[in-house]
C-alpha cells in the first residue's frame, strides 16, 4: 500500500520562463500512484538556485543546461561537489549529443530539449528511490 501523503518536491532552475513553464506541465500534478502532490519551486538565476538550495530541501532538481550566464551543467557540479548527499539532480541539454558534458557535471540523469514530458517524467520516477526518499 502507498503512503498517500508523499509529496515530491522539486526544484527547477531556467532562465527561460517558457522551460519552467514546460517542466511543470509535463511533470503535473501527479507523475506516479505513489505520489500525492508535486511541489515544484521555480528560479531564474543562480543567485537565487544557491541561496533556496541552501535553505529548503528537494528530492530532486531539475537545471536547464541552456541557462545564461551560469548554466545548469556548471551549476550541477557546483552543487555535487558542494552539497551532503546533494538531491538527484536532471540536466536538460540542447543535444543528446551534449550527454558527455552531463556526466563531466555529475547529473543523475539527462533529458534533451524539446522537452518531451514522457521522458521528463521518466528521468524523474528512475532517480526516487529509497535512497532519496520522497518527503512527507
Amino acid at each position: 500500500m502507498t503512503d498517500p501523503a508523499k509529496i515530491l518536491k522539486v526544484l527547477v532552475y531556467s532562465d527561460n520562463p517558457n522551460v519552467r513553464a514546460t517542466v511543470k506541465t509535463a511533470l503535473g500534478r501527479r507523475p506516479a500512484e505513489d505520489i500525492s502532490d508535486v511541489e515544484i519551486f521555480d528560479v531564474a538565476t543562480e543567485p537565487a538556485l544557491i541561496k533556496v538550495m541552501d535553505t529548503k530541501q528537494f528530492d530532486l532538481a531539475i537545471l536547464d543546461g541552456e541557462t545564461s550566464p551560469a548554466g545548469g551543467l556548471g551549476v550541477c557540479r557546483q552543487l555535487k561537489d558542494e552539497i551532503y548527499n546533494c538531491p538527484p539532480i536532471v540536466v536538460l541539454v540542447a543535444r543528446l549529443d551534449d550527454r558527455w558534458l552531463a556526466t563531466w557535471s555529475r547529473a543523475d540523469a539527462v533529458v534533451a530539449h524539446p522537452i518531451d514530458p514522457r521522458a521528463l517524467v521518466k528521468a524523474v520516477l528512475s532517480l526516487i528511490s529509497p535512497t532519496h526518499a520522497i518527503s512527507k
